[in-house]
């Protein structure tokens, strides 16, 4: 199988590639905040929560239900800081996918990937990983 990366640019491949898988993963589960409500364990992330509140009609009080889901839709989301969150992180973990499958179909076609198209790839990578800090501060 011919490759059009150097040994440095395959090691930068799989890396790449573990970067975004994590970064992703991290975007999709719900454990960013930890804490308790009513006694009970609760956590969120940017659009999916466990173990939250809901109004219980048959007896007129709130009650906890422990499940994980998904808000139930983009406006369903708190704030309009973790929406503007959703999409920042979201649009960065595309990118960092992106370029790491880029990157692995690198390894094994020839030709694929030149100098300037590394350097592209890396810039896009920069950006991508800058989207997903935003979150972290």
């Amino acid at each position: 199988m011919a490759s059009s990366l150097t040994c440095t640019g395959v090691v930068w491949a799989l890396l790449s590639f573990l970067c975004a898988a994590s970064s992703c993963i991290g975007f999709f589960m719900p454990y960013w905040l930890l804490g308790s409500q009513m006694g009970k364990p609760v956590s969120f992330g940017t659009f999916r929560r466990c173990s939250y509140p809901i109004r219980d009609e048959t007896r007129g009080g709130t009650i906890m239900l422990e499940q994980c889901g998904r808000y139930a839709s983009f406006q369903g989301i708190p704030s309009l800081e973790w929406r503007i969150c959703t999409v920042v992180t979201g649009t960065g973990c595309g990118l960092l996918l992106l370029v790491a499958l880029t990157a692995i179909m690198g390894c094994c076609v020839t030709d694929l990937i030149s100098r300037t198209i590394g350097r592209v790839a890396g810039g896009i990578q920069f950006v991508g990983v800058s989207h997903c800090e935003e979150r972290s501060l």
